[in-house]
């Protein structure tokens, strides 16, 4: 297990062009695992390629253990790394491809067959060590792959949008065994996705990056619950958080958001009450689970009545969509509710629960509820372009 530290990471790919990666910045403890996740082309395979040594960084540095190996080669840097592609070796058995590396570094051939039995018995391969990868499923060369980089048995695993080739049945399994397999071994563990529900379920520190920055870094729950900008909110979730314009109005000194669905109005109380905010063009950000259906009795929480457009089963809940100031929101209900369409529907909120962004600049305003999310320093870029 080691630390891993990156501090100031830029890369170019040539002078007048723009930097791929701008002043990264990251620590992860020994044993922790990293996700880095993003849209194609926001620099989080190159930032991996880098940390590998299969690319080199044009400012900064890469350290492991306080060690800094930005200038070490590939082989020198005790990092092992799962392609997309599985590259496994085509005219090799099983075996024979989980062992190469290990014959590479010299390793006594009793030591090497050891190692490859440990491997195999782990990611439950035995029955597959005398196959040619040709003979195997997309799940089964993925566990190979895996195989060939836990028999080094590395400080650092790197991960390369490993499932992306897989089926979504398959896929949903081998991120369980990808889990269960860092629960084990304990090893720090870097694993790059533009999946947001592997990045939520598997990570225990999330990097989220767009156009070679990183615009939040923090736990799963941090990102989810506390976004730092508008782009990570849209991001991260699925169904992804409910984004309402409107302009806040003050009463009594505090701002209010007024949520209009043709049928009612609804005052929102903020708890906000900074100068400045007040008929200002902002976006209202609303998780579908946090939008209810209000009790029989009252509870003090505002409601509004609006009509139900869209319904969407989906097993565990049930999806239902209505109009809030001309925009499609969706609620996430209990299974067992079952609304029909043109249907109206009471629904609640927390005002608590509600974030606030700049609609120009997509920068987090205030704290509406809950505490700030928890930042690394340097790390949040102004969301632009929307």
């Amino acid at each position: 297990m080691a630390t891993l530290q990156l501090r100031n990471v830029n890369k170019t790919y040539g002078s007048g062009l723009p930097d791929t990666l701008k002043n990264i910045e990251l620590k992860i403890e020994s044993g922790e695992f990293l996700i880095l996740v993003g849209p194609s082309g926001c620099g989080k395979s190159t930032l991996m390629n880098c940390i590998a040594g299969l690319e080199s960084i044009s400012g900064g540095a890469i350290l492991v253990d306080e060690a800094d190996i930005s200038g070490m080669s590939p082989k020198d840097r005790d990092i092992a790394m799962v392609f997309q592609s599985y590259a496994l070796y085509p005219t090799m058995s099983v075996r024979e491809n989980i062992a190469f590396g290990l014959k590479i570094r010299k390793m006594a051939p009793a030591a090497i067959e050891e190692e490859v039995a440990r491997v195999a018995k782990l990611l439950q391969i035995e029955h597959l060590l005398g196959r040619k990868p040709g003979q195997l499923s997309g799940g089964q060369q993925q566990r190979v792959a895996m195989g060939r980089a836990l028999a080094r048995r590395p400080k650092i695993y790197l991960f390369d949008e490993p499932l992306s080739n897989l089926d979504a049945k398959l896929r949903v399994e081998m991120r369980t065994e990808i889990k269960l397999m860092h629960q084990r071994l304990k090893t720090t563990t870097v694993y790059v996705t533009h999946d947001q529900i592997e990045a939520m379920t598997l990570g225990d520190k999330v990097a989220v990056m767009k156009d070679g920055l990183i615009q939040q870094f923090g736990t799963p729950q941090q990102i989810y619950n506390d976004p730092a900008n508008l782009f990570v909110a849209s991001f991260i979730g699925s169904p992804p958080m409910n984004f309402i314009p409107l302009r806040l109005q003050r009463q009594e000194g505090r701002l209010h958001a007024l949520l209009d669905s043709g049928q009612a109005r609804c005052e929102l109380p903020l708890g906000l009450s900074e100068a400045g905010l007040e008929d200002r063009e902002v976006i209202l950000g609303m998780r579908p689970e946090q939008i209810v259906l209000a009790p029989a009795e009252p509870n003090g929480l505002p409601s509004i009545r609006a009509e139900v457009q869209v319904i969407e089963p989906t097993g565990p809940d049930t999806l239902v969509f209505v109009t809030l100031n001309q925009t499609k929101v969706c609620c996430r209900l209990a299974p067992d509710i079952a609304p029909q369409v043109g249907e109206t529907l009471n629904l609640q909120f927390d005002p608590a629960r509600v974030l606030l962004f700049d609609a120009s600049s997509g920068e987090r305003l205030g704290v509406v509820g809950g505490a700030q999310a928890e930042v690394h320093a340097g790390n949040v870029a102004q969301f632009k372009g929307r």
